[in-house]
């Protein structure tokens, strides 16, 4: 049975077999033996192996070039390197899968624009299997905080007939032919009316709240949004909390205990991985994240926020004015500039903000929270959520939502309603938060950007 390089270069005693499997990183001949430095993605290290010529197999040691495929049977012995603890010395060796001179992951520096253009193949770099083994190990931290938390874990659909944002920017789900000419006639569609692919699954979520008490997403969300931005994709994750007889203190509470934990759990890693980032990508990372784990977030209101930023003497590509949005250079300044240190902003002008977030008292603003962090900007963004039916609807009608196609979210403020929030965590800004990694073409599998679709 094969063993993963992982445990081979962490093993605490030699042994007189193994078998082991990987790519080939690199290959050094010499007159009587060669040296194969082997990864299987298990982890970032390379496994040695020392072939001597005349076993079993090595007659292919010239076909076993930088990404050929090789099985090494043979015996785990302590490094005469410096490197390594230890190296195997080879019984036998087969070749799997040749690889041609024209591999493009040949031992050099290649630029992640290049990178993206192979995304099937960018896994096999030192950088980039780091990175989507840190994605595995922060998905499974997702769902390890909920569950320690007793949150239920529910799946949202991702083909809706909502739009929980009121933006507009969704991709269409049709069996109609688009190019006919003809107005739509939905009746005539799969659904029987105009759907899309989701934006999110926080009006779901919010039924499952109000019945199940707390509960989370984590799944694929959808934007037509024609945003070619380091920090924008088509198709990213979203983790998504709801809790019933909740307000917005609470809520923040949640969120910054949510960043705080994860950002932990980047740091727990002993595998290594995060060494790379640190010294390619951002030689301060480790010192940052260190930073957040250890310290209490600032909390401030839009309006002290919109106050600070026009007092700062910065001159802004995007002026602060109050009733608009928070830019990402705003965000960053705030969190890396003024305060040092993330910073949650809550209660924004109503005018801004969707139609399901809680009116406060003053009538001008509502129960809504962005988590910004130095590096990115925003990272959540959530609100209490307006359990009054009256208020309610009258912020539907408001933003022109037909009362009767979103029946069933109103009904939860009919039946029992109750005081709940929640919040949406971008997957993807978390993982360059904790990376350093400055594009989320990076931090994503395969990116689905505007005049992307490859793969």
């Amino acid at each position: 049975m094969r063993t993963l390089i992982r445990d081979l270069l962490g093993a605490t005693e030699a042994s007189d077999s193994i078998v082991a499997g990987g790519w080939v990183r690199t290959r050094r001949d010499s007159k009587a033996f060669s040296f194969l430095e082997i990864n299987d993605g298990s982890c970032l290290g390379n496994l040695q192996v020392i072939v001597d010529h005349g076993i079993p197999g090595s007659d292919d040691l010239h076909d076993m070039t930088t990404g050929a495929s090789v099985q090494v049977e043979g015996r785990l012995v302590a490094s005469q390197g410096g490197n390594q603890a230890w190296e195997v010395q080879a019984t036998s060796v087969r070749l799997l899968g040749k690889a041609p001179e024209d591999f493009p992951l040949q031992k050099k520096g290649h630029s992640p624009e290049f990178l993206r253009s192979i995304a099937h193949l960018r896994p096999r770099t030192n950088l980039y299997g780091a990175m989507f083994r840190i994605r595995s190990r922060m998905s499974f931290a997702v769902h390890r905080f909920f569950q320690e938390r007793a949150f239920h874990y529910i799946h949202t659909p991702i083909i809706t007939a909502s739009d929980c944002e009121g933006a507009g920017e969704m991709f269409r789900v049709t069996t109609l032919d688009p190019t006919s000419g003809k107005k739509q006639d939905y009746s005539g569609d799969f659904f029987e009316k105009a759907t899309h692919l989701t934006v999110s699954g926080q009006l779901e979520g919010e039924t499952f709240a109000c019945a199940l008490g707390q509960i989370y997403t984590f799944g694929p969300t959808f934007r037509a949004e024609n945003s070619n931005t380091s920090r924008h994709a088509a198709e990213f994750w979203m983790i998504e909390p709801e809790m019933a007889f909740c307000d917005l203190e609470g809520d923040m509470d949640l969120a910054e205990e949510m960043v705080k934990y994860l950002v932990a759990e980047a740091l727990e890693n002993q595998d290594g991985d995060l060494s790379i980032f640190e010294k390619f990508i951002d030689k301060g990372l480790r010192q940052r994240l260190e930073f957040v784990a250890a310290n209490p977030f600032e909390r401030i209101s839009y309006t002290d926020a919109v106050e600070i930023l026009q007092k700062s003497g910065r001159e802004f590509e995007y002026p602060v004015e109050y009733g608009h949005n928070l830019q990402s250079e705003h965000e960053r300044w705030l969190t890396e500039e003024h305060f040092k240190r993330p910073v949650t902003v809550f209660n924004y002008p109503k005018e801004i903000k969707p139609f399901y977030m809680r009116l406060n008292d003053d009538d001008r603003t509502v129960t809504a929270m962005d988590l910004l962090v130095p590096g990115i900007g925003e990272i959540v963004g959530g609100s209490q959520r307006e359990e009054r039916l009256d208020v309610l609807q009258a912020n539907m009608e408001r933003h022109e939502l037909s009362l009767e196609d979103y029946g069933w979210y109103v009904d939860t403020r009919r039946f029992g309603t109750v005081p709940h929030a929640g919040f949406g965590m971008g997957f993807e800004r978390l993982l360059m938060f904790v990376t350093g990694m400055q594009n989320i073409r990076d931090v994503i599998p395969f990116a689905r950007t505007p005049g992307h679709c490859e793969f």
